[in-house]
Protein backbone atom coordinates (compact mmCIF):
# COMPACT_ATOMS: atom_id res chain seq x y z
CA UNK A 1 0.00 0.00 0.00
CA UNK A 2 2.79 2.29 0.79
CA UNK A 3 4.97 1.54 -1.90
CA UNK A 4 1.43 2.12 -4.51
CA UNK A 5 0.89 5.71 -2.44
CA UNK A 6 4.44 6.89 -3.25
CA UNK A 7 4.18 5.62 -7.26
CA UNK A 8 1.23 7.22 -7.00
CA UNK A 9 2.40 10.67 -5.51
CA UNK A 10 5.38 10.25 -7.92
CA UNK A 11 3.18 10.33 -10.99
CA UNK A 12 1.10 13.78 -9.67
CA UNK A 13 4.43 15.26 -9.37
CA UNK A 14 5.12 14.39 -12.63
CA UNK A 15 1.93 15.80 -14.12
CA UNK A 16 2.23 18.89 -12.16
CA UNK A 17 5.44 19.53 -14.45
CA UNK A 18 3.32 18.55 -17.61
CA UNK A 19 0.50 21.11 -16.74
CA UNK A 20 3.08 23.61 -15.20
CA UNK A 21 5.15 23.96 -18.06
CA UNK A 22 2.91 23.66 -20.91
CA UNK A 23 0.12 26.11 -21.28
CA UNK A 24 -3.33 25.30 -21.65
CA UNK A 25 -2.93 22.32 -19.76
CA UNK A 26 -4.36 22.36 -16.07
CA UNK A 27 -4.90 20.43 -13.31
CA UNK A 28 -8.34 20.50 -13.89
CA UNK A 29 -8.03 18.94 -16.79
CA UNK A 30 -5.89 15.76 -15.49
CA UNK A 31 -8.30 15.68 -12.67
CA UNK A 32 -11.27 14.98 -14.78
CA UNK A 33 -9.66 12.45 -16.42
CA UNK A 34 -8.12 10.64 -14.01
CA UNK A 35 -11.73 10.38 -12.51
CA UNK A 36 -13.33 8.99 -15.38
CA UNK A 37 -10.49 6.51 -15.55
CA UNK A 38 -10.75 5.68 -12.09
CA UNK A 39 -12.18 2.10 -12.42
CA UNK A 40 -9.79 1.19 -15.36
CA UNK A 41 -6.97 2.82 -13.05
CA UNK A 42 -8.16 0.66 -10.27
CA UNK A 43 -7.69 -2.87 -11.46
CA UNK A 44 -3.82 -1.91 -11.73
CA UNK A 45 -3.97 -1.67 -8.04
CA UNK A 46 -4.75 1.76 -7.41
CA UNK A 47 -7.21 2.38 -4.42
CA UNK A 48 -8.95 5.41 -4.70
CA UNK A 49 -7.79 7.35 -2.22
CA UNK A 50 -3.73 6.68 -4.33
CA UNK A 51 -5.98 8.33 -7.38
CA UNK A 52 -6.92 11.53 -5.17
CA UNK A 53 -2.75 11.66 -4.16
CA UNK A 54 -2.08 11.96 -7.97
CA UNK A 55 -4.82 14.92 -8.15
CA UNK A 56 -3.08 16.89 -5.00
CA UNK A 57 0.07 16.54 -5.94
CA UNK A 58 -0.22 17.30 -9.62
CA UNK A 59 -2.72 20.46 -7.68
CA UNK A 60 0.46 21.46 -5.78
CA UNK A 61 3.53 20.73 -8.34
CA UNK A 62 1.65 22.54 -10.95
CA UNK A 63 1.10 25.93 -8.65
CA UNK A 64 5.64 26.02 -8.40
CA UNK A 65 5.82 25.34 -12.46
CA UNK A 66 3.52 27.46 -13.62
CA UNK A 67 5.63 30.71 -13.32
CA UNK A 68 7.89 29.58 -15.37
CA UNK A 69 5.55 29.90 -18.74
CA UNK A 70 4.69 33.23 -17.56
CA UNK A 71 7.91 34.94 -16.89
CA UNK A 72 9.73 33.47 -20.14
CA UNK A 73 7.12 33.00 -22.21
CA UNK A 74 4.90 35.89 -20.98
CA UNK A 75 1.90 32.72 -21.44
CA UNK A 76 -0.21 32.92 -18.01
CA UNK A 77 -3.25 30.59 -17.10
CA UNK A 78 -5.65 32.06 -14.28
CA UNK A 79 -3.06 31.56 -11.51
CA UNK A 80 -0.45 33.54 -12.56
CA UNK A 81 -2.23 36.73 -14.74
CA UNK A 82 -1.29 39.15 -12.59
CA UNK A 83 2.30 37.43 -12.57
CA UNK A 84 3.29 38.18 -16.43
CA UNK A 85 3.97 41.87 -16.55
CA UNK A 86 6.25 42.09 -13.91
CA UNK A 87 7.94 39.26 -14.35
CA UNK A 88 8.32 40.20 -18.20
CA UNK A 89 10.07 43.53 -16.64
CA UNK A 90 12.70 41.54 -14.37
CA UNK A 91 13.58 39.32 -17.38
CA UNK A 92 13.87 41.99 -19.55
CA UNK A 93 16.42 43.20 -16.33
CA UNK A 94 18.79 40.41 -16.94
CA UNK A 95 16.58 38.77 -13.80
CA UNK A 96 14.19 35.97 -15.21
CA UNK A 97 15.98 33.16 -12.90
CA UNK A 98 15.80 35.70 -10.07
CA UNK A 99 12.07 36.21 -10.83
CA UNK A 100 11.45 32.09 -10.75
CA UNK A 101 13.54 32.10 -7.24
CA UNK A 102 11.45 34.47 -6.04
CA UNK A 103 8.04 32.76 -7.07
CA UNK A 104 9.65 29.58 -5.42
CA UNK A 105 10.43 30.93 -2.38
CA UNK A 106 6.69 32.20 -2.44
CA UNK A 107 4.71 29.12 -2.58
CA UNK A 108 7.59 27.65 -0.19
CA UNK A 109 7.46 29.63 2.09
CA UNK A 110 3.10 29.27 2.12
CA UNK A 111 2.93 25.92 2.66
CA UNK A 112 4.45 27.01 6.14
CA UNK A 113 1.92 29.99 6.16
CA UNK A 114 -0.94 27.81 5.24
CA UNK A 115 -0.08 25.72 7.79
CA UNK A 116 -0.20 27.94 10.78
CA UNK A 117 -3.34 29.58 10.02
CA UNK A 118 -5.15 26.56 8.76
CA UNK A 119 -7.08 25.77 11.69
CA UNK A 120 -7.91 29.32 13.15
CA UNK A 121 -9.66 29.64 9.55
CA UNK A 122 -11.30 26.61 9.57
CA UNK A 123 -13.22 27.50 13.24
CA UNK A 124 -13.94 30.96 11.52
CA UNK A 125 -15.82 29.84 7.91
CA UNK A 126 -17.30 26.61 9.45
CA UNK A 127 -19.03 29.52 11.95
CA UNK A 128 -19.44 32.49 9.26
CA UNK A 129 -19.70 30.79 5.83
CA UNK A 130 -23.17 31.37 5.37
CA UNK A 131 -22.91 34.72 6.14
CA UNK A 132 -19.51 35.65 4.11
CA UNK A 133 -21.31 33.73 1.05
CA UNK A 134 -24.99 36.18 1.45
CA UNK A 135 -22.53 39.06 1.10
CA UNK A 136 -20.23 38.11 -1.44
CA UNK A 137 -20.96 40.59 -4.11
CA UNK A 138 -20.56 43.50 -1.80
CA UNK A 139 -17.01 42.02 -0.86
CA UNK A 140 -16.32 41.62 -4.41
CA UNK A 141 -17.44 45.71 -4.75
CA UNK A 142 -15.07 46.54 -2.01
CA UNK A 143 -12.02 45.27 -3.44
CA UNK A 144 -12.91 46.84 -7.40
CA UNK A 145 -13.48 50.11 -5.40
CA UNK A 146 -9.81 49.90 -3.52
CA UNK A 147 -8.20 48.19 -6.63
CA UNK A 148 -9.36 51.88 -8.24
CA UNK A 149 -8.55 54.15 -5.00
CA UNK A 150 -5.01 53.44 -4.93
CA UNK A 151 -4.20 53.71 -8.63
CA UNK A 152 -2.09 57.10 -8.74
CA UNK A 153 -0.61 56.03 -12.26
CA UNK A 154 2.67 56.56 -14.09
CA UNK A 155 4.40 59.32 -12.17
CA UNK A 156 5.62 62.00 -14.43
CA UNK A 157 7.61 65.38 -12.91
CA UNK A 158 5.11 68.43 -13.42
CA UNK A 159 2.05 66.55 -13.99
CA UNK A 160 0.03 68.32 -11.50
CA UNK A 161 -1.77 67.57 -8.00
CA UNK A 162 -4.94 66.20 -9.30
CA UNK A 163 -3.46 63.90 -12.38
CA UNK A 164 -4.40 60.96 -10.39
CA UNK A 165 -7.94 61.54 -11.26
CA UNK A 166 -7.15 60.97 -14.56
CA UNK A 167 -5.57 57.65 -13.71
CA UNK A 168 -8.44 56.57 -11.57
CA UNK A 169 -10.75 57.31 -15.20
CA UNK A 170 -8.18 55.10 -17.08
CA UNK A 171 -8.93 52.53 -14.56
CA UNK A 172 -12.06 52.42 -14.36
CA UNK A 173 -12.58 52.07 -18.21
CA UNK A 174 -10.29 49.58 -18.94
CA UNK A 175 -12.10 47.08 -15.87
CA UNK A 176 -15.41 48.29 -16.94
CA UNK A 177 -14.15 46.83 -20.81
CA UNK A 178 -12.81 44.05 -19.27
CA UNK A 179 -15.63 42.89 -17.35
CA UNK A 180 -17.81 43.36 -20.44
CA UNK A 181 -15.86 41.28 -22.32
CA UNK A 182 -16.04 38.58 -19.38
CA UNK A 183 -19.59 38.64 -18.86
CA UNK A 184 -20.17 38.39 -22.82
CA UNK A 185 -17.76 35.45 -22.98
CA UNK A 186 -19.01 33.34 -19.97
CA UNK A 187 -22.38 33.54 -20.96
CA UNK A 188 -21.61 32.92 -24.27
CA UNK A 189 -19.06 29.96 -23.21
CA UNK A 190 -21.49 27.17 -24.90
CA UNK A 191 -20.41 28.65 -28.83
CA UNK A 192 -17.02 27.24 -28.38
CA UNK A 193 -16.37 24.48 -30.63
CA UNK A 194 -13.02 23.55 -29.93
CA UNK A 195 -10.95 21.37 -32.55
CA UNK A 196 -9.52 19.08 -29.83
CA UNK A 197 -11.49 18.21 -26.57
CA UNK A 198 -8.51 17.33 -23.61
CA UNK A 199 -10.56 17.54 -20.21
CA UNK A 200 -12.73 20.19 -20.30
CA UNK A 201 -12.34 23.50 -22.29
CA UNK A 202 -12.76 26.90 -20.67
CA UNK A 203 -13.05 30.41 -22.27
CA UNK A 204 -10.53 31.71 -19.70
CA UNK A 205 -7.62 30.42 -21.99
CA UNK A 206 -9.04 33.05 -24.49
CA UNK A 207 -9.50 35.83 -21.74
CA UNK A 208 -6.55 35.39 -20.39
CA UNK A 209 -4.20 34.79 -22.59
CA UNK A 210 -5.56 37.71 -24.47
CA UNK A 211 -5.36 40.16 -21.73
CA UNK A 212 -2.17 39.31 -19.86
CA UNK A 213 -0.06 36.89 -22.47
CA UNK A 214 -0.13 37.95 -26.23
CA UNK A 215 -0.42 41.80 -25.40
CA UNK A 216 2.95 41.89 -23.71
CA UNK A 217 4.27 39.62 -26.29
CA UNK A 218 3.20 42.69 -28.65
CA UNK A 219 3.50 45.40 -26.70
CA UNK A 220 7.81 44.37 -26.09
CA UNK A 221 7.56 43.48 -30.54
CA UNK A 222 6.23 47.06 -31.17
CA UNK A 223 8.62 48.85 -28.28
CA UNK A 224 11.67 46.56 -29.96
CA UNK A 225 12.55 45.11 -26.40
CA UNK A 226 14.96 42.42 -26.59
CA UNK A 227 15.94 39.76 -24.33
CA UNK A 228 19.46 40.36 -22.43
CA UNK A 229 21.57 37.51 -20.62
CA UNK A 230 20.25 36.69 -17.83
CA UNK A 231 22.13 35.88 -14.80
CA UNK A 232 21.83 34.11 -11.01
CA UNK A 233 23.50 37.22 -9.45
CA UNK A 234 21.70 37.77 -5.96
CA UNK A 235 18.51 39.41 -5.38
CA UNK A 236 19.10 42.19 -2.85
CA UNK A 237 15.61 42.15 -0.62
CA UNK A 238 15.08 42.66 2.70
CA UNK A 239 13.46 39.59 4.88
CA UNK A 240 10.70 41.69 5.83
CA UNK A 241 9.72 42.26 2.17
CA UNK A 242 9.71 38.52 1.49
CA UNK A 243 7.97 37.67 4.33
CA UNK A 244 5.71 40.00 3.90
CA UNK A 245 4.95 38.61 0.74
CA UNK A 246 4.44 35.40 1.55
CA UNK A 247 1.75 36.31 4.18
CA UNK A 248 -0.21 38.18 2.36
CA UNK A 249 0.04 35.92 -0.57
CA UNK A 250 -1.46 33.33 1.72
CA UNK A 251 -3.49 35.29 3.58
CA UNK A 252 -5.48 36.22 0.19
CA UNK A 253 -5.11 32.33 -1.31
CA UNK A 254 -6.72 30.93 1.89
CA UNK A 255 -9.65 33.32 2.37
CA UNK A 256 -10.77 33.16 -1.51
CA UNK A 257 -10.27 29.16 -1.39
CA UNK A 258 -13.42 29.08 0.85
CA UNK A 259 -15.51 30.84 -1.94
CA UNK A 260 -17.40 29.49 -5.08
CA UNK A 261 -16.65 30.90 -8.17
CA UNK A 262 -14.11 33.07 -7.31
CA UNK A 263 -10.39 31.92 -8.32
CA UNK A 264 -6.86 32.66 -6.82
CA UNK A 265 -6.83 35.13 -9.55
CA UNK A 266 -9.10 36.94 -7.66
CA UNK A 267 -6.90 36.46 -4.80
CA UNK A 268 -4.40 37.92 -6.80
CA UNK A 269 -6.06 41.11 -7.12
CA UNK A 270 -6.23 41.27 -2.93
CA UNK A 271 -2.53 40.79 -2.67
CA UNK A 272 -1.90 43.09 -5.51
CA UNK A 273 -3.88 46.00 -3.37
CA UNK A 274 -2.26 44.67 -0.45
CA UNK A 275 1.29 45.56 -1.33
CA UNK A 276 1.95 49.43 -1.93
CA UNK A 277 3.97 51.24 -4.19
CA UNK A 278 4.15 51.63 -8.46
CA UNK A 279 5.33 47.89 -9.34
CA UNK A 280 6.26 48.98 -12.73
CA UNK A 281 8.32 51.76 -11.17
CA UNK A 282 10.37 49.98 -8.01
CA UNK A 283 11.73 46.81 -8.23
CA UNK A 284 11.28 45.58 -4.78
CA UNK A 285 7.52 45.61 -5.11
CA UNK A 286 7.62 44.30 -8.27
CA UNK A 287 9.83 41.46 -6.29
CA UNK A 288 7.13 41.44 -3.52
CA UNK A 289 4.56 40.71 -6.08
CA UNK A 290 6.15 38.00 -7.81
CA UNK A 291 6.78 36.55 -4.05
CA UNK A 292 2.80 37.10 -3.04
CA UNK A 293 1.37 35.32 -6.46
CA UNK A 294 3.00 32.16 -6.02
CA UNK A 295 2.16 32.10 -2.50
CA UNK A 296 -1.27 32.77 -3.44
CA UNK A 297 -1.72 30.03 -5.92
CA UNK A 298 0.02 27.65 -3.77
CA UNK A 299 -2.21 28.59 -0.39
CA UNK A 300 -5.58 28.26 -2.79
CA UNK A 301 -4.55 25.01 -3.73
CA UNK A 302 -3.88 23.86 0.03
CA UNK A 303 -7.45 25.52 1.59
CA UNK A 304 -8.87 24.45 -1.24
CA UNK A 305 -8.37 20.87 0.01
CA UNK A 306 -8.56 21.77 3.65
CA UNK A 307 -12.00 23.78 2.46
CA UNK A 308 -13.68 20.88 1.12
CA UNK A 309 -13.25 18.68 4.68
CA UNK A 310 -14.30 21.11 6.40
CA UNK A 311 -17.32 22.81 4.46
CA UNK A 312 -18.11 19.76 2.31
CA UNK A 313 -18.20 21.60 -1.00
CA UNK A 314 -15.11 21.06 -3.54
CA UNK A 315 -13.96 24.40 -4.81
CA UNK A 316 -12.21 23.57 -8.39
CA UNK A 317 -11.98 20.85 -10.96
CA UNK A 318 -9.60 18.65 -8.46
CA UNK A 319 -11.40 19.20 -5.42
CA UNK A 320 -14.14 17.91 -7.04
CA UNK A 321 -12.69 14.88 -8.20
CA UNK A 322 -10.99 14.33 -4.95
CA UNK A 323 -14.52 13.97 -3.14
CA UNK A 324 -15.91 11.63 -5.63
CA UNK A 325 -13.09 9.95 -5.22
CA UNK A 326 -13.42 9.56 -1.51
CA UNK A 327 -16.76 9.00 -1.78
CA UNK A 328 -17.23 9.78 2.43
CA UNK A 329 -16.27 12.25 4.80
CA UNK A 330 -12.54 12.28 5.11
CA UNK A 331 -11.23 11.80 9.39
CA UNK A 332 -8.55 12.93 10.60
CA UNK A 333 -6.19 10.67 9.22
CA UNK A 334 -7.18 11.03 5.89
CA UNK A 335 -6.51 14.76 6.41
CA UNK A 336 -3.18 14.11 8.10
CA UNK A 337 -1.83 12.02 4.90
CA UNK A 338 -2.67 14.87 2.44
CA UNK A 339 -1.06 17.38 4.30
CA UNK A 340 2.65 15.11 4.42
CA UNK A 341 1.69 14.68 1.05
CA UNK A 342 1.53 17.95 0.40
CA UNK A 343 4.95 19.03 2.23
CA UNK A 344 6.35 16.45 0.36
CA UNK A 345 5.51 17.44 -3.21
CA UNK A 346 6.29 21.21 -2.19
CA UNK A 347 9.81 20.51 -1.27
CA UNK A 348 10.03 18.29 -5.03
CA UNK A 349 7.86 20.68 -6.70
CA UNK A 350 10.46 23.75 -5.27
CA UNK A 351 13.77 21.84 -5.96
CA UNK A 352 12.56 20.95 -9.76
CA UNK A 353 11.69 25.19 -10.43
CA UNK A 354 15.17 26.44 -9.51
CA UNK A 355 16.45 23.68 -11.32
CA UNK A 356 14.53 24.12 -14.34
CA UNK A 357 14.10 28.04 -13.93
CA UNK A 358 18.17 28.27 -14.03
CA UNK A 359 18.07 25.94 -17.09
CA UNK A 360 15.91 27.73 -19.41
CA UNK A 361 17.62 30.73 -20.40
CA UNK A 362 20.61 29.30 -21.37
CA UNK A 363 18.47 27.33 -23.99
CA UNK A 364 16.51 30.89 -24.82
CA UNK A 365 20.09 32.57 -25.15
CA UNK A 366 20.47 31.06 -28.57
CA UNK A 367 17.28 32.49 -29.97
CA UNK A 368 16.71 35.95 -31.46
CA UNK A 369 13.89 37.68 -28.42
CA UNK A 370 11.60 39.51 -31.81
CA UNK A 371 11.44 36.13 -33.57
CA UNK A 372 10.82 33.98 -30.37
CA UNK A 373 7.78 36.52 -29.40
CA UNK A 374 6.41 36.10 -32.78
CA UNK A 375 6.32 32.50 -32.56
CA UNK A 376 5.18 32.46 -29.00
CA UNK A 377 2.18 34.49 -30.75
CA UNK A 378 1.59 32.17 -32.95
CA UNK A 379 1.33 29.28 -31.12
CA UNK A 380 -1.05 31.02 -28.48
CA UNK A 381 -3.13 31.34 -31.57
CA UNK A 382 -3.19 28.02 -32.49
CA UNK A 383 -3.89 27.12 -29.18
CA UNK A 384 -6.38 29.05 -29.05
CA UNK A 385 -8.25 28.42 -32.03
CA UNK A 386 -7.77 24.22 -30.91
CA UNK A 387 -8.98 24.47 -27.54
CA UNK A 388 -11.58 26.73 -27.78
CA UNK A 389 -12.58 27.29 -31.36
CA UNK A 390 -13.16 30.51 -33.92
CA UNK A 391 -15.29 31.38 -30.72
CA UNK A 392 -12.90 31.57 -28.41
CA UNK A 393 -10.45 32.90 -31.33
CA UNK A 394 -13.03 35.99 -31.67
CA UNK A 395 -12.88 36.49 -27.38
CA UNK A 396 -9.03 36.32 -27.80
CA UNK A 397 -8.43 38.71 -30.54
CA UNK A 398 -10.84 41.22 -28.32
CA UNK A 399 -9.06 40.54 -25.31
CA UNK A 400 -5.76 41.92 -26.78
CA UNK A 401 -6.14 45.97 -27.52
CA UNK A 402 -8.02 45.56 -23.91
CA UNK A 403 -4.71 44.37 -22.39
CA UNK A 404 -2.38 46.88 -24.05
CA UNK A 405 -4.28 49.97 -22.46
CA UNK A 406 -2.67 49.50 -19.20
CA UNK A 407 0.66 50.63 -20.96
CA UNK A 408 -0.15 52.87 -23.02
CA UNK A 409 -2.43 54.96 -20.14
CA UNK A 410 0.70 54.23 -17.60
CA UNK A 411 -1.64 52.33 -15.13
CA UNK A 412 -1.89 48.76 -13.68
CA UNK A 413 -2.54 45.94 -15.48
CA UNK A 414 -4.18 44.33 -12.62
CA UNK A 415 -7.39 46.20 -13.39
CA UNK A 416 -7.74 43.77 -16.39
CA UNK A 417 -8.71 41.50 -13.69
CA UNK A 418 -11.97 42.93 -13.94
CA UNK A 419 -12.98 40.18 -16.70
CA UNK A 420 -13.43 37.94 -13.76
CA UNK A 421 -14.15 40.44 -11.20
CA UNK A 422 -17.44 41.85 -12.76
CA UNK A 423 -19.22 38.45 -13.47
CA UNK A 424 -18.48 36.93 -10.41
CA UNK A 425 -19.82 40.18 -8.66
CA UNK A 426 -22.85 39.82 -10.93
CA UNK A 427 -23.42 36.19 -10.25
CA UNK A 428 -23.50 36.60 -6.62
CA UNK A 429 -25.74 39.98 -6.84
CA UNK A 430 -28.41 37.75 -8.57
CA UNK A 431 -27.31 40.28 -11.82
CA UNK A 432 -25.35 37.20 -14.07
Amino acid sequence: MLEMLALSVSIGFVLGLVSGLIPGIHTNNFALILLALSPAISEMGFSNIDIAAIILANSIAHTFLNIIPAVYLGVPDAETALAVLPGHRMLLDGMGMAAIRLSAIGSAGSIVVSLLIAIPLALFFGRYYAIILANMHWILLGIIVLMILTESGRYIEGQGSLVHLKYKFYAIIVLLLAGALGMIAFKNEGLMHPFFQFGQSSILLSLLTGLFGASVLIVSMLTGSAMPAQNRRSVKMRSRWVMRGIVVGSVAGSLVAWLPGVSSAVATVIARSAIRGRLEEHRIRTMEFIVSVSGTNTSNAIFGLIALFVIGYPRSGAMVAVRELIGREPDMHLVLLFLIIVVLVSIASYIATIVIGDFVPSVLAHVNYQKLCMTILAGLVLMVLTFNGIFGLAVFMTALPIGMLPYYAGIRKSHAMGVLLLPVMAYYAGLG
